[in-house]
């Protein structure tokens, strides 16, 4: 059994009826979008309902647009316990990672570190400026269980050449917890910027960026925060603001542009805000951040979450045929695991079909990956363990068959 948790039943009801998602399904992919929250949807709904009755040019329209950008900001602080003015409102986590990995102006000759266990997302600027004539290096770490292997790792990997660390704070595939605040210490003694990836872990984990050390943090609107897509967070350093070539996205930024067309070259994160968001996803992620932090509580939130985590884990790794992959000593609310005799797709097709179970699988581990939010319940974290410990007890061509539904056919002959 899951370890039983403190009695928070009316809360927890209340947090499930506020996201419909969780009742159509045991919703186990925050790590790639979490359930939407309904006083969300509406507010954005009411922001779309204005562009199309009163136009997108009203300068009030504008106004009010420029406030939300404001509580966006403050609420991406909020979460990161940093500096409203140390936050940039991006457009993703890859736009963030891409922002901040150009800002060492790297060149032939230079290097950039990072680790075998990082995303699509936050590989992308590191292979574009490999095509320019930059060391590209992969740290190997294993699965991130071992702090002591990841820093031998990255210590033999960065040298007076690095410009650029780039690492996540929690791995997205095997779900390990990564020493930023050490790796910061080693990358900073080689003269390197450290830039983190913290897809996985702002909303999931507490969180104090700037105790970590790194130099940039960027984090995603639509996981772990419960907002919509193409509207997330840059954190950056105050030592680091000069270094980011600036974007003049923003309305903060066109603002303060002079006659001659030369900026206020006043040293605040927002000179980096993206450019032209969809408004009503910067409402919706305004809302979502506030929502989660006065009506539902981030203690609370972490509180349920990461037990529950733990405890998935430890029934997984319990099951004769089932192999966890996620460190149970370093680990966060991500649990990856594999099914002996069966491929990752074809266990999630049979929890999906099963129990109705939205999970996601890690291509490059052929593993099925479930995260573990507050908003789940304990039974039907049961029910989906209960279909696990089925399938890892039969092959694909044993396991028994789904119960249909029986059509009767009340028509007269």
């Amino acid at each position: 059994m899951i370890p039983p948790l403190p009695p928070d039943d009316d809360r927890l009801r209340a947090f499930r009826h506020a996201l419909p998602a969780v009742e159509a399904g045991v919703y186990l992919n925050a790590g790639t979008a979490g359930p939407l929250p309904s006083e969300v949807a509406a507010a954005m709904a009411d922001l779309a309902a204005w562009e199309l009755g009163t136009g997108r040019a009203h300068p009030a329209f504008f106004e009010l647009v420029a406030q939300r950008l404001d509580e966006a900001r403050a609420g991406l602080a909020s979460v990161l316990t940093a500096d409203v003015d140390d936050v940039a409102v991006t457009t993703s986590t890859s736009h963030g990672m891409s922002l901040a990995t150009w800002a060492a102006r790297v060149g032939p000759g230079d290097r950039i570190v990072t680790t075998t266990l990082e995303h699509a997302g936050a590989l992308g600027p590191v292979y574009a400026l490999r095509d320019r004539g930059v060391g590209a290096v992969f740290a190997e770490v294993g699965d991130g269980s071992d702090d002591e292997l990841t820093l031998a790792a990255l210590a033999e990997a960065i040298d007076d050449r690095t410009r650029v660390v780039s690492v996540s704070h929690v791995a997205w595939s095997t779900g390990a917890v990564l020493p930023v605040a050490r790796i910061a210490e080693l990358a900073h003694a080689r003269g390197a910027l450290l830039v983190v990836d913290g897809a996985q872990a702002a909303g999931a984990i507490p969180l104090d960026v700037p105790s970590l050390g790194a130099d940039f943090y960027a984090v995603p609107g639509q996981k772990w925060l419960l907002g919509p897509e193409g509207v997330a967070g840059l954190w950056v350093s105050p030592d680091r603001r000069v270094d980011l070539l600036p974007a003049f996205g923003g309305w903060s930024s066109y603002e303060r542009l002079d006659a001659r067309g030369s900026a206020d070259p006043w040293p605040t994160a927002r000179r980096y805000d993206a450019a032209n968001w969809y408004k009503p996803a910067l409402v919706g992620l305004a809302r979502a951040v506030g929502w989660l932090a006065m009506y539902v509580g981030w203690e609370w939130i972490h509180g349920r979450a990461l037990p529950l985590a733990h405890g998935v884990a430890e029934r997984l790794a319990a099951i004769p045929g089932v192999e966890l992959l996620t460190p149970r000593t370093r680990m966060a609310t991500l649990v990856t695991f594999r099914v002996a005799g069966w491929t990752a797709e074809e266990v999630r097709e049979e929890l999906a079909a099963r129990s109705f179970v939205v999970s996601r699988t890690v291509p490059s581990l052929d593993a099925v990956r479930f995260s573990v939010g507050a908003w789940n319940s304990v039974d039907e974290l049961e029910r989906t363990l209960r279909s696990v410990e089925l399938i890892a007890a039969h092959t694909p061509g044993t396991i028994p068959p789904r119960r249909g539904l029986e059509i009767v056919d009340h028509r007269d002959p």
